[in-house]
């Protein structure tokens, strides 16, 4: 089985796109200058830019994937 479709790997990179997604919606709903406000936030806007996160961040972590000695989805060292 490829490096790629192993669990870790899977693991990883899923967690590394849900925090990226979560980033991304926070900063469009905190780009008001008044701070984060979830009320007046545009939820269109968030959503899309969370989903663009995500899968930017699953296809770093695709291109990582062949990186030799490294985290499943990562380039960097564990240690």
């Amino acid at each position: 089985m490829s490096r790629l479709f192993s669990k870790g790997f899977i693991v990883d990179a899923l967690e590394r796109a849900v925090k990226t997604a979560a980033q991304a919606a926070m900063l469009v709903i905190g780009q008001d200058v008044s701070g984060f406000d979830i009320f007046s936030a545009n939820f269109a806007n968030a959503l899309g830019f969370a989903a663009g996160g995500f899968l930017l961040s699953l296809l770093t972590s695709v291109v990582s994937a062949p990186v030799a000695g490294m985290s499943p989805a990562s380039v960097a060292h564990a240690d």
